[in-house]
């Protein structure tokens, strides 16, 4: 399965090599690549990708990868890398940019593009051609509404200190990339069957004769 979500396993990667360069100097990373307040209007445009990859602590960074890795692989194998690609980075993006405009302290994390892919997993499969009459995705589309609420709501916690704004704002993301329809592309020449006629030598002659 990793095979057919390269994006996701290069992104798990990625997360894993600032999670280690975290251990070292955690305040430099986070000062560098987390989102705050008026980064936009500073022009501190780097920070809405650089925040998708920092996370704060273990826990935080076990449970994003844990998310992504169940998501993102399946997400990636139904839908195609590029699509996969889309849909993490702008719903992260989004996430980042409402998150600095509405959030006044810093934060950091996968969450919002995480959700933006489970997001995007409830349109994406009624919408497609490939997956939705399939008996398992009446299930999965109620699991992953179910996780979708859970989140919200843990977000509203008190004291609890989660960007729900980048939760929200990228869960919307995703669900508005899954109306994308999803084309299923034409079968590679390899696994093509071309039907050929048995050729009748003494047919032909008879249909030329006068």
């Amino acid at each position: 399965a990793l095979s057919r979500a390269p994006v996701t396993v290069a992104i798990l990667l990625a997360i894993a090599i600032v999670g280690i360069a975290e251990i070292g100097d955690y305040e430099t990373v986070l000062i560098r690549g987390a989102i705050v307040p008026g980064m936009l209007a500073e022009g501190q445009f780097w920070r809405i990708f650089t925040a998708m990859f920092i996370h704060a602590g273990w826990l935080h960074w076990a449970v994003n990868s844990w998310a992504l890795y169940q998501l993102g692989t399946l997400y990636e194998a139904m839908f195609g890398s590029a699509r996969f690609a889309v849909v993490y980075f702008v719903s992260g993006a989004v996430a980042s940019i409402v998150s600095s405009i509405f959030v006044e302290f810093a934060s950091v994390g996968a969450s919002g593009a995480v959700l933006g892919v489970l997001g995007a997993f409830i349109f994406s499969i009624p919408r497609s051609p490939q997956w939705r009459h399939q008996p398992w995705t009446k299930s999965l589309i109620s699991q992953l509404i179910f996780w979708a609420v859970l989140n919200i709501a843990i977000g509203f916690t008190p004291g609890l200190p989660i960007d729900n704004w980048a939760h929200i704002s990228g869960l919307v993301t995703g669900l508005l990339l899954g109306f994308i329809p999803h084309r299923v592309p034409p079968p590679p020449p390899s696994q093509t069957t071309v039907e050929v006629q048995p050729y009748d030598e003494d047919s032909t002659l008879r249909e030329n004769q006068p």
